[in-house]
């Protein structure tokens, strides 16, 4: 965890393979998966309250909340990392981060999220985008890239490209980095979610 503290100081943003091991992977993709099957995942919009609307030509994933309190034992054993996570990033940036928000997401092959932010306008209560990937034996060639502009000159500056292989933990500050999911050749699913302020 060090090692991810010391980037994101850095560079604001940071990568942490393996993060999560395969077998809690495999269960937190399982859950996922008997979901989607049960059809507790939703189009997911843009926009926020009532300006939330499902736009395909931004995004074409599907997702399902957790719900506060009711977070399953395959949930937990991911949360409770994340706790240690916030912890570690008030004492080390006081960031005043008080609780984590988040959704299990499903690309289906093709589909895509278009570039954004991750902090909706006009609100500051996300503070620090978290990315766990759930995509076992993912190979170079199968897509589904996260594009993260890594400069502060957002879009128009450099990116890195990051694979979503089973386990790998992404973290960036919500409001700072541009960044996009790229089309799959086959499903890939996550957990995405954020640390927020009151």
């Amino acid at each position: 965890m060090i090692e991810m503290l010391n980037a994101i100081d850095q560079f604001g943003w940071a990568t942490m393979p393996g993060c999560l091991d395969r077998a809690d992977s495999l269960r937190l993709r399982t859950e996922c998966c008997e979901a989607n099957e049960r059809g507790d995942f939703k189009r997911a919009g843009v926009g926020r309250g009532l300006d939330l609307q499902v736009r395909e030509d931004i995004r074409r994933d599907e997702v399902m909340w957790l719900q506060t309190g009711a977070a399953s034992a395959e949930q937990m054993v991911y949360l409770a990392k994340l706790e240690l996570l916030r912890l570690a990033l008030n004492q080390r940036f006081f960031l005043g981060l008080f609780e984590f928000e988040g959704h299990f997401a499903i690309y289906p092959e093709g589909a895509f999220y278009k570039a954004h932010l991750d902090r909706h306008a006009g609100t500051n209560d996300r503070i620090v985008t978290i990315i766990l990937y759930l995509n076992p034996d993912w190979q170079s060639g199968d897509g589904g890239e996260l594009k993260l502009w890594t400069t502060p000159e957002g879009k128009a500056g450099a990116f890195i490209l990051i694979e979503p292989r089973m386990g790998t933990l992404v973290c960036f500050m919500a409001g700072d980095f541009w960044h996009e999911v790229l089309p799959a050749t086959k499903t890939r699913m996550s957990i995405t979610g954020w640390f927020r302020q009151r």
